[in-house]
């Protein structure tokens, strides 16, 4: 497990039987509209399969539906294998409040042994200056940071705050409050960025995830060699309506590595302009 800057970060489980886990999910994830952060989900899936002794090699692709809201406290966390070959396995992760059968999430991960093979890119890390030459976001005091800001740290170069436009596009680099990257973390920023519902129709938009997909590129090795330095991520929207929206980013090493992509399809609202007094 990584190292983390408070215990409301840390995702420990503790295994109640085969393919059965809880864990205590800190009020900390929770985001504004009050169910936890889509994020946590991503994280949870994969330290569960990391503490799963029956699951062979890293993730290397998630698929999440956030099927309701999942409440901050004890959750419970079932592990399906579904199948195992040699060098891929498939299992199903299920999350729920704790006590019910009802799920909250359900992720289906493709775990891999990595074999050597040649690497090839043919994506291009977009040019941007180093996240040292940008300012550090100032913390309002007396004020609770947002869940992604506690989590992360951001410094954006374009695109933030999102403003209604043309363009959805967002670029900033972004590290891990909590220290070095895992594979853990990497999923968890993949849903960090705005909605981008926010830059067509501005901030008065309520959203929530329905799926994200999660491409994680990086072996651990490559995480490794990180350590906690910033990540570019790069992220837009290509399209929306009838209720919902799309979004895909991409996560970049300094030196150009493409790191993790993703895919997310989300539901969005306006909210009414408030009534003349």
């Amino acid at each position: 497990m990584s190292p983390t800057a408070t215990p409301d970060h840390d995702i420990t489980l503790i295994p109640a039987g085969p393919g059965r886990w809880r864990t205590e999910a800190a009020p900390a994830w929770r985001n504004p509209g009050g169910g936890l952060w889509g994020g946590y989900a991503i994280g949870l899936a994969v330290r569960v399969l990391e503490a799963e002794p029956e699951a062979v090699g890293e993730p290397l692709s998630i698929t999440l539906t956030y099927a309701s809201a999942l409440p901050s406290g004890a959750l419970d966390i079932r592990t399906r294998r579904l199948r195992q070959g040699g060098s891929i396995g498939v299992w199903e992760v299920q999350v729920s409040p704790a006590g019910s059968e009802e799920v909250g999430v359900h992720a289906m991960v493709t775990m891999a042994r990595r074999p050597p093979t040649p690497p090839f890119a043919f994506a291009a890390i977009p040019e941007a200056p180093e996240p040292e030459s940008l300012p550090v976001p100032e913390s309002r005091a007396g004020v609770a940071m947002h869940f992604g800001a506690a989590a992360f740290e951001r410094r954006t170069l374009e695109g933030f705050p999102p403003q209604p436009g043309k363009d959805s596009r967002s670029l900033a680099w972004v590290r891990a409050r909590s220290g070095a990257w895992d594979k853990a973390l990497l999923g968890m920023v993949t849903d960090h960025s705005a909605p981008r519902a926010m830059y067509a129709l501005g901030p008065r938009v309520m959203t929530t995830t329905l799926s994200l997909t999660v491409y994680l590129h990086a072996t651990v090795e490559d995480l490794a060699g990180i350590g906690d330095d910033f990540i570019l991520v790069e992220c837009e929207g290509r399209t929306g309506g009838g209720g919902a929206s799309d979004e895909r980013s991409s996560y970049w090493r300094r030196d150009g590595k493409l790191l993790a992509t993703s895919e997310q399809l989300a539901w969005y609202r306006q909210i009414p302009p408030n009534p003349p007094e």
